[in-house]
C-alpha cells in the first residue's frame, strides 16, 4: 500500500484498503481464510481476531451490521452476543428463519476503547475510512452469496453500503433498489438490534423491538 499526501496536514497518509488481501476465487472458505490475515487498516492491531461473515452460502437474505462486539471478537463469529440473540428472535417472529440467512458486518475487526488492560472494552464506532478500507470484503461476500435481499442493520452499515448521507430513520422499513459494488440489490434498512438493548426502560425497549420486527416483516414480504 503506497502512502498518499494528506491535504490537511501535508504529511503522508497511508491508504487503507483490504483489496490486496481479497482472493479472486475459492468462495467463502477462501475469503474467510484470507480475511484472517487482513492488515488493510490498523484495527487488526488491537482486535483479537478477524470476525468474518457466517451462515448459508446460498442465503436469500444477507444481514449486514456494523462491526463485531466484545463477544464476537472473543469467539470469532458474528452476532453471537446479546444483540445477535435478540436479532434471531426478531427474525423468527417476522417469519425469516435465522438459519437460512447470512450475517456479516461492514467492518470485520472490533474497534474499542479501554481505559486499563483489565477494564471492560467499550465499543467505538468505525470511521468512514475504516468502513471504506473493509469494503472489498463485503463486496466479495455479496458476489459469492448473491442474496435476493440485504437487511441493513443500523446507520454504520447503511453508510457503508449506501453512502455517507444515509439516515436510517428516513428509510427504515422500506424496500430500496440500489446498485451496490456493481450489482443491482434490494435492501431493507432497519435499526441495529443493539439499539433495542440500549433502550432506557422496558416500555421503550418493547416499542423498539416491535419496530425492528415490523421492519423485518417488510423484508419477509419482499422475499415473497
Amino acid at each position: 500500500m503506497s502512502p498518499r499526501t494528506s491535504a490537511a496536514a501535508g504529511a503522508p497518509e497511508e491508504a487503507y484498503t483490504a483489496e490486496p488481501f481479497v482472493p479472486e476465487r475459492g468462495g467463502l472458505p477462501a475469503l474467510r481464510r484470507a480475511a484472517a490475515e487482513c492488515r488493510g487498516c490498523p484495527l487488526h492491531l488491537n482486535a483479537t481476531q478477524t470476525v468474518f461473515g457466517a451462515g448459508d452460502a446460498d442465503a436469500r437474505v444477507m444481514l449486514v451490521g456494523e462491526q463485531p462486539g466484545d463477544q464476537e471478537d472473543r469467539q470469532g463469529k458474528p452476532f453471537v452476543g446479546p444483540a445477535g440473540r435478540l436479532l434471531d428472535r426478531a427474525l423468527a417472529e417476522a417469519g425469516i428463519d435465522p438459519d437460512e440467512t447470512y450475517v456479516t458486518n461492514a467492518v470485520k475487526h472490533f474497534k474499542f476503547t479501554q481505559a486499563e488492560p483489565r477494564k471492560r472494552r467499550i465499543h467505538k464506532a468505525p470511521s468512514l475510512r475504516e468502513m471504506t478500507a473493509c469494503g472489498p470484503w463485503l463486496a466479495a461476500e455479496l458476489a459469492v452469496v448473491e442474496p435476493e435481499l440485504i437487511v441493513v442493520l443500523g446507520a454504520t452499515a447503511g453508510k457503508a453500503l449506501l453512502g455517507s448521507s444515509f439516515r436510517v430513520g428516513e428509510v427504515r422499513g422500506t424496500v430500496l433498489e440500489r446498485e451496490i459494488h456493481g450489482r443491482p440489490e434490494r435492501l431493507v434498512p432497519t435499526v441495529h438490534p443493539s439499539s433495542v438493548l440500549r433502550a432506557q426502560d422496558d416500555e421503550d425497549r418493547k416499542a423498539a423491538y416491535g419496530g425492528l420486527v415490523a421492519d423485518l416483516k417488510v423484508a419477509a414480504r419482499a422475499l415473497g
